[in-house]
């Protein structure tokens, strides 16, 4: 990510959260939600994905359990692309962003030496502060967060969504690197498996996108502030994903801080991509100020790109309010997961897609 991208980035999550947004965005990125550019804030961008019947089959159809297995964390698009891809750009690489070192230089970027820590065994009952953990309590949660899967640059990629209360019950939210390279080309073959299990199990089906939807700025930049996807599904079935698993409500311009719950589906080692693993923690802002995101404690790699952030969160019925999501990380600190803030951007790109 740039993980501007992050996930999809360097600097954004690993970018293989798919992308750009988690591994990292690039330094002197433009502050996001100031007045001065209210007007470009709110300019939505869309690309019309399956329109037809016929189009949605033959995207569901593509994705066989093999090639669902064989999917790649978007980070690795750089190797796919020969440096031309996601990776490499300042706003969409799926690598880590380079922090600046308090001499203004740059802390070299390390996209492959990822040290997680090991503490992703299940534990027996919900913790408020861990930095990955599989999440075995079941609830609304496992149900409405699913990993996502498309092709970019004629190669199979994976993310993490997750399902939006939404006036056409068929909006799910993910990291904008996971749905559009930045400024280069939108995803195809896109597909959101929500409660996704061991072995390819899915089973609650699986929906292809109708259209999808970004911000300006990251569009047109990669902004990392902009890190968003929001995507309108086809119905599966005659019906409703948010009528088969539910939905998780969504906020803005919330108050900043506090205490956060992160989902995802890593698939880089340590983790395999076929569980649902949780970080949990206080949010803090970027020390560097190279964003306006927010980090969390999260050793999370590449595939959980994308993966809701909610606040208020109850663990019995694990229900709560997404404010954000896994975007990227920064190369000196694998520790720490940066999401963006969902301002009035955000909203207007949910109140778009809500209606689409």
């Amino acid at each position: 990510m740039t993980l501007s991208t992050p996930l999809l980035a360097a600097a954004p999550l690993l970018a293989g959260l798919i992308g750009p947004a988690l591994l990292g965005g690039a330094p002197g990125r433009q502050q996001a939600d100031q007045p001065a550019h209210r007007a470009v804030r709110t300019e939505i961008v869309e690309h019309v994905a399956a329109r037809t019947a016929a189009d949605q089959r033959r995207v569901l159809d593509y994705w066989t359990p093999e090639r669902m297995a064989k999917a790649l964390p978007i980070h690795l698009l750089d190797l796919v692309t020969d440096g031309a891809g996601l990776l490499s750009g300042v706003t969409g690489r799926t690598g880590l962003r380079a922090a600046p070192d308090v001499s203004g230089g740059r802390v070299a970027p390390d996209p492959l030496n990822l040290t997680p820590s090991r503490r992703h065994q299940a534990a027996g009952r919900p913790q408020t502060n861990t930095v990955g953990s599989r999440w075995i309590t079941g609830g609304a949660v496992a149900r409405t967060t699913g990993r996502v899967f498309m092709t970019v640059a004629g190669t199979d990629f994976v993310c993490s969504a997750s399902t939006v209360k939404s006036a056409n019950r068929d909006v799910v939210v993910t990291a904008g690197h996971c749905v559009k390279d930045g400024t280069g080309e939108w995803a195809a073959n896109w597909t959101f498996v929500p409660g996704y299990e061991t072995a390819g199990l899915q089973p609650y089906g699986q929906y292809a996108a109708r259209r999808m939807f970004v911000a300006g700025p990251w569009s047109r930049s990669g902004d990392d502030n902009y890190d968003v996807g929001m995507v309108a599904l086809a119905t599966s079935g005659g019906r409703h994903v948010a009528d088969v698993v539910g939905a998780q409500e969504i906020a803005f311009n919330t108050a900043r801080g506090g205490q956060a719950f992160g989902f995802g589906y890593p698939a880089d080692p340590p983790y395999d991509g076929d569980h649902l693993v949780y970080c949990a923690g206080r949010l803090k802002d970027d020390p560097y100020g190279q964003s306006r995101d927010q980090g969390l404690a999260c050793d999370m790699t590449a595939g959980s790109s994308g993966g809701p952030w909610l606040t208020a969160f109850d663990p019995g019925s694990g229900k709560g309010t997404i404010t954000s999501l896994s975007s990227f990380k920064y190369s000196d600190d694998h520790r720490t997961m940066y999401g963006p803030y969902f301002g009035d951007t955000v909203k207007a790109l949910f109140n778009t897609t809500e209606h689409a």
